[in-house]
């Protein structure tokens, strides 16, 4: 009987060619990022869901320090409300972005405020590391878990201590960056491998029909785009990113154990080996039984132990022969033909690495 176990396939296409991937798919064009920001700030409008003041002192010295801004004297006041929390505001300035425009904030709390479920976020400035203001964030707080408690019991569902504010924060500063100065631009492989770039520089150079691409290393391709004859630097990179190129991959076995998925590569292949797997199964079962005396007879009731225990060496499977593999198909088919469950499998691909008969990265999650 086949056992079909969990295995997600990445397979690539294998009458047509292997695929083909953009270039903008394969790499990240250096000095086009984003820049993240932080700021803390402060939630208001909680359901007594708040920081406790005593516990977090920090919450009533900024809540004081927003009052004071807004001309409302509270020095010498002891603020004692449960309806306000210090955050910390987190956002990722895209690139390019403009004075104006908007960006996705998450907000978290850092004191012991149960909830942020309602509450609305104060305008609070945006940090970047050189310590400059480049957005301010304002708005209600989306936040995507719940807290219910009672007096024996509570329920806690998602994560109610944070939450987001789409397109909460409004650019202020823009990131000096001129794109259209650059006449020499890299290109960063995501996954450095010398075969791609060197399908990289080859794609480029055609497609132009002059030497602008130059490999410099596995993860580094220089573009000279002065040899492009391009009207800018912009133009040459949006022809470019469009260029389909066949990346090349290590061949990799991914494992989580928890799930019990196997995900293998398209080049994952196996050496003829022999397999053999079984279960060994130990139990133990506790039954005391209660002896007790005669009726009307002098004694006490005494528990007995009854322990069983059992050895059960389940039939695994027999010894088993994977043959020389030339393509993931067969060696899917190979491992289908053991029968067995995933959670063996996992530790028969294991097996098969130690052996030295697996050629591909093992990766254990």
């Amino acid at each position: 009987m086949r056992i079909i176990f969990f295995l997600l396939l990445i397979l690539f296409p294998s009458l047509g060619g292997a695929a083909t991937i953009r270039i903008k798919d394969l790499v990240e064009f250096d000095g086009v990022r984003g820049n993240d920001l932080v700021g803390y700030g402060l939630v208001v409008g909680l359901n007594g869901t708040g920081d406790g003041m005593r516990n977090a002192p920090f919450t009533e010295e900024i809540m004081s320090n927003v009052l004071e801004r807004l001309g409302v004297n509270v020095t010498g006041e002891q603020l004692r409300p449960k309806n306000v929390a210090a955050v910390l505001v987190t956002a990722t300035l895209p690139p390019f972005a403009r004075a104006g425009s908007k960006v996705d904030v998450t907000v978290s709390a850092i004191g012991d405020a149960k909830s942020l479920l309602g509450g609305t976020l104060i305008m609070t400035p945006l940090n970047a590391p050189d310590g400059e203001i480049y957005a301010v964030a304002q708005g209600p707080v989306l936040s995507g878990g719940v807290s219910v408690s009672g007096q024996a019991a509570s329920v806690v569902q998602g994560v109610p201590t944070s939450g987001t504010i789409p397109l909460g924060a409004r650019v202020e500063r823009e990131i000096a960056f001129q794109l259209n100065s650059l006449k020499t631009v890299r290109l960063a492989l995501r996954e450095p491998d010398f075969t791609t770039a060197g399908r990289i520089e080859r794609a480029i150079n055609s497609e132009f029909g002059a030497h602008i691409a130059s490999m410099q290393d596995p993860g580094t391709v220089s573009l000279d785009l002065s040899q492009g004859r391009m009207n800018s630097t912009a133009h040459a990179l949006s022809r470019i990113e469009n260029i389909r190129v066949e990346p090349e991959q290590r061949a990799r076995v991914i494992v989580d154990q928890r799930s019990g998925t196997i995900v293998m590569g398209s080049d994952v292949r196996i050496s003829r080996v022999a397999v053999s797997q079984g279960n060994l199964t130990l139990r133990v079962q506790e039954a005391p039984e209660a002896i007790q005396p005669n009726p009307f007879a002098r004694g006490e009731t005494v528990i007995v132990p009854r322990t069983a225990a059992s050895i059960d060496n389940a039939p695994g499977t027999k010894m088993a022969i994977l043959p020389d593999t030339s393509s993931l198909a067969e060696v899917v088919g190979g491992l289908n033909a053991l029968g067995v469950s995933p959670r063996d499998m996992i530790d028969i691909l294991k097996n098969i690495h130690s052996a030295g008969a697996l050629h591909a990265e093992f990766i254990v999650n």
